[in-house]
């Protein structure tokens, strides 16, 4: 928990932050067959919002599905390679920040006119960008 003077700034949504736990918890199954009350408990993810991603993640070629005895939830092998801007396209629609106006929230501002803090906006939108195409599946194994 953040303190009184701390700053605490998350670009990513509660429900994209739950795509990249469950799929480095299923990273580090190895191909095992999870059940969803498992992935559920061991998260702290309520089971219908849990129901929610583990279905854009299914269709988005990440997991796999079964039902049935034994059945559950695993990573598909050629998700690990897949970089996490991919998870983010799935669970958001789009990358947020590529583009994202000017913080202050300036409508002139741009390249040619930027605000004061336009280059350090810039800054952290390529360093996220690089971080989300560079970090792989395979990296949040845990």
């Amino acid at each position: 928990m953040a303190g009184n003077n701390e700053l605490v700034w998350r670009p990513l949504s509660r429900t994209m932050r739950y795509a990249l736990d469950i799929l480095a918890h299923l990273a580090g199954k190895e191909g095992e067959w999870v059940p969803g009350e498992q992935i559920a408990r061991e998260l702290a993810i309520p089971a219908n919002y849990l129901s929610k991603i583990l279905n854009q993640l299914r269709k988005g070629g990440f997991v796999d599905s079964q039902k049935g005895w034994g059945g559950g939830f695993r990573l598909r092998p050629e998700a690990l390679e897949r970089p996490i801007q991919d998870v983010l396209r799935i669970v958001e629609g789009a990358i947020r920040l590529e583009g994202g106006g000017c913080l202050l929230g300036l409508a002139s501002c741009d390249e040619a006119h930027p605000c004061s803090l336009h280059p350090y906006w810039n800054r952290m939108r390529e360093t996220f960008h690089e971080m989300m195409t560079n970090t792989r599946v395979r990296d949040l194994r845990r």
